[in-house]
Parts: structure tokens; C-alpha cells; sequence
């Protein structure tokens, strides 16, 4: 497959000029037909065949075949979850946390990535600082001196707010260093850039399928490296965390499998499984090469407004705007979807692989 391929395959560009897929990435037909018709199966097939059981677990455990191996990693080493918040959740509610232990995080995180340590923060009395940036660049000195007492570090990949790829493999190397643990909210760079969690090092990687990877809602992932579970305290259990569940006691996997519980549809990871075999079907020496020739076009044209990096790191790009939230309403009047920032008061527009010059110097003609 190719990017015209793919854009010829994605519905609702025939109606609209897309920029958004940072936040929602609009999904192709085949993957979309994929779900569809395991969910037909699942339905209608298999309660006279194999039966849904069977049929889902085996859907399941072949979807996370193909997610370890699109990051680098053995399927033992992946938990299917529903969201990337749901994955830093599930990290979160593992760490038997004290009263002061330390959460460091940056100040360009997602809510995703705020609200837990937040929350921890409130019923475990546990301390969240927060590390200041300039740009979406982080002060190396800086995290050394803030994780020197930490228990676990925080950080994304790739910044949602200016497009920044952060130094994760630096940041994990100086965290482990202090004895603090790392977790990865990765999902801006899954379908964007090749992942390989074994070269960042982290402790914890979290993501899903429904932004760059073109998947759909309910697909995400959570890697766990194997050496990080003799600092965990498991307390969410069900029949699918543990190996014998019928059996007088219990026993939980040995890998990642020990974070997902109990009974739930198939039909987001056979949809996350199809979408990855796109994205690599097209290949990241096709996606990244296009994606900077295309940020180069639309940062070129918006001049002093760019507020992202004017080199390439990433399909995000951040731009001033007089009245962000009334230029998004504008646009999308005229059938060309962006989004509005909350930090910075800005505009961010999310260019992909399938997007094309034409829709760039529309969005441009319009701005």
C-alpha cells in the first residue's frame, strides 16, 4: 500500500480536509471492515462453532502478537487495554505508593498522564513535581536534580503540545540511575515513528491504536518491562490475570497478561491488529520522508506564527492564532479540521501520510 492507497481508503476524506489525526485519526475502510466482520463472526458464528470464547481469545492473543512485534518486544511483555489513559492507570494502581514518595512529571503531559498523580496525590499523599520546559525541550540538569529522590518518571515520547520528540532513552538512563522507575505515554509516536521499547529502556509504555495508527476507539496497549514487576503490588485481579483460574488459589501470569481481567470485546484489538498492518504495509521510510516534506510546506507558509520546531521531528504543528478556538469553528465550517490548544493558546494541525501539498495549502489559504 502506498499514501494515496491509503487516502483512497479513508471515507471521510471525501468530506473534509483532515488535520486532526493527533487527536482522532480518521480510519481506513479495510480496518474498519476488519472489525466488522470478526464481530459477525464473534456474534452470529461462533456460539455454534468454537464458541465466543475461544474464538475472542484467540482474535486477542493474535492482535498482541502483532502489537509486540510492531514495538519491538515478545507478546508476554504486552497488556491489551482500552486507552493509554487506562494503561498509565493501570501502572498507577499497581505501585504500592507511600506517603511521599515522588511521581516527577513534565509540564507538557496530557491530562492522561496529569490526573493519576494527581488523584495519588490526594488519597496517598504522594508528591508530584513537575518539570518546567521551554519549547517542549527538557533541561537534562533539571531531571537529574528532580528525579534524584523519585519513585517513578512520567514523561511522553513526543510532545502533544509543540511536537517535540523528548529524549526518553536520556531521561530513563538518569531515572534508573536514582533507582525511580519510568513511564512512557507513547501514543503520539506509535503510526508516526518506529518504536522500539528495548532502545528506550523504560519501565512502562503506554499508547493506543485510534490516533496515528488509524485504529479504532477502545485499541490500546501497555508494554511492561519484565524486570519491573518485583517493584509492583498487582491489586486488580480476574480470570484472565491468572494462570489456573479455577484452581484453589490464584497465581498470576508472569507477563503483562496479569493487568487484563476479565471478559471484553475482541473487536478494538482485531481493528488495532489490522491498523498496524497498514501503517506497516506502508512503512516509516514512506510515512516520515512524506510527513517532513509536508510540515516543511505548511511551516514554511505560516512564517512567525510557528510556535513547533521549525526542523522536522514530528506531523505535529503548533501555531499562533489571534483567536484559536474561533479559527477552528471558522475552518471546519469551511471543511477543514484542526484543533485548538489549551497550553499553548494556540493552534496545532496534525499532518499525516495521507494527507497531501493540496490539503496543506488549503489549510493555509484559509488561515
Amino acid at each position: 500500500m502506498d499514501p494515496v492507497e491509503l487516502r483512497a481508503s479513508i471515507p471521510a476524506l471525501e468530506r473534509c480536509t483532515y488535520f486532526n489525526t493527533g487527536a482522532s485519526g480518521p480510519t481506513p475502510r479495510p480496518v474498519v471492515d476488519a472489525a466488522t466482520a470478526f464481530l459477525e463472526r464473534h456474534a452470529f458464528d461462533a456460539p455454534a462453532d468454537e464458541g465466543p470464547y475461544t474464538v475472542a481469545w484467540d482474535a486477542i492473543a493474535a492482535a498482541r502478537e502483532v502489537v509486540a512485534s510492531h514495538i519491538g518486544t515478545d507478546a508476554a511483555n504486552v497488556a491489551l487495554t482500552r486507552s493509554t489513559a487506562d494503561g498509565v492507570n493501570m501502572v498507577a494502581g499497581a505501585i504500592d505508593w507511600q506517603p511521599g514518595d515522588v511521581v516527577v512529571r513534565t509540564d507538557l503531559e496530557h491530562p492522561a498522564g496529569t490526573l493519576p498523580w494527581d488523584r495519588l496525590a490526594d488519597t496517598h499523599d504522594i508528591e508530584v513535581r513537575v518539570l518546567e520546559t521551554d519549547g517542549g525541550r527538557l533541561d537534562m540538569a533539571e531531571v537529574k536534580d528532580a528525579v534524584a529522590d523519585a519513585r517513578l518518571v512520567a514523561l511522553s515520547s513526543l510532545s502533544w503540545t509543540h511536537g517535540t520528540r523528548l529524549p526518553v532513552a536520556d531521561v530513563v538512563a538518569v531515572a534508573h540511575d536514582a533507582g525511580a522507575q519510568v513511564l512512557v505515554d507513547a501514543v503520539q509516536s506509535v503510526g508516526q515513528h518506529p518504536v522500539d521499547v528495548t532502545e528506550w529502556g523504560a519501565d512502562f509504555v503506554a499508547a493506543a491504536g485510534h490516533k496515528w495508527l488509524l485504529g479504532v476507539w477502545g485499541g490500546g496497549f501497555l508494554y511492561v518491562d519484565p524486570d519491573a514487576y518485583d517493584r509492583l503490588r498487582q491489586t486488580r485481579i480476574g480470570y484472565r490475570s491468572v494462570e489456573n483460574p479455577g484452581a484453589d488459589g490464584y497465581k498470576y501470569h508472569e507477563g503483562a497478561r496479569r493487568f487484563e481481567v476479565g471478559t471484553t470485546s475482541p473487536v478494538p484489538y482485531v481493528a488495532l491488529a489490522n491498523a498496524i498492518e497498514t501503517v506497516e504495509a506502508i512503512g516509516f521510510d514512506t510515512i516520515q520522508p512524506r510527513v517532513e516534506r509536508l510540515t516543511d510546506r505548511l511551516k514554511d507558509g505560516l512564517g512567525d506564527r510557528l510556535l513547533s520546531p521549525r526542523d522536522y521531528e514530528s506531523g505535529l504543528v503548533t501555531f499562533t492564532a489571534d483567536d484559536p478556538e474561533a479559527t477552528v469553528e471558522r475552518l471546519a465550517a469551511e471543511g477543514i479540521i484542526i484543533r485548538s490548544l489549551p497550553n499553548p493558546d494556540a493552534l496545532r494541525a496534525s499532518v499525516h501520510a495521507f494527507n497531501t501539498a493540496d490539503d496543506v495549502d488549503r489549510l493555509l489559504d484559509a488561515l
